[in-house]
């Protein structure tokens, strides 16, 4: 499978990356989620070539992750805003941020640490169960098969294929 095409996969991780998948897009959202909104303070802050950040921009704005919203008229000119789409990206954003000050740190430390304005204290990304509220550990979710892979599932049933693994039906459902 070719990379422009992972976004029809049956994958909610493959078609996330889809938008969000290339090296500079989160850098983009996280200077967005930092108050960054115009192209030259982009460009300024992450030393990417101005076509790069053109592309990227534009593939953000197309999947409706940000949006463009004028600025000025003489000239024509547009700064970059978060949607609710966009908005959606923080959770990732705290929870990548989370494990790099964890195992990327250098042993310096954390270089932005995030405060809670409602208690005023000092916090970072907890994956938690929505349900009873207890953390998350890999070794206690177990993945099974949602709506949009039962179809198949059922289908490779009735023709006498095995499912055994998630992975490979991933990939088939392409």
């Amino acid at each position: 499978m070719r990379w422009d095409e992972i976004d029809k996969q049956t994958c909610s991780v493959a078609r996330a990356l889809s938008v969000v998948g290339e090296r500079w897009t989160m850098l983009i959202i996280r200077d967005a989620f930092l108050g960054t909104r115009r192209f030259d303070q982009f460009q300024g802050n992450l030393g990417i070539t101005r076509h790069r950040l053109s592309e990227r921009l534009g593939k953000l704005v197309d999947a409706g992750v940000l949006v463009k919203v004028p600025y000025s008229d003489r000239p024509l000119r547009h700064e970059y805003r978060l949607t609710r789409k966009g908005l959606g990206l923080y959770p990732v954003l705290l929870t990548l941020a989370r494990w790099g000050d964890e195992w990327m740190d250098g042993g310096e430390g954390a270089p932005l640490e995030y405060v809670h304005r409602t208690c005023g204290h000092k916090t970072h990304a907890v994956l938690t169960c929505s349900e009873c509220n207890e953390p998350l550990r890999p070794e206690e979710v177990t993945p099974q098969l949602g709506p949009a892979l039962l179809p198949l599932a059922e289908a490779l049933r009735r023709d006498g294929e095995s499912i055994d693994e998630i992975p490979p039906l991933l990939k088939r459902s392409v």
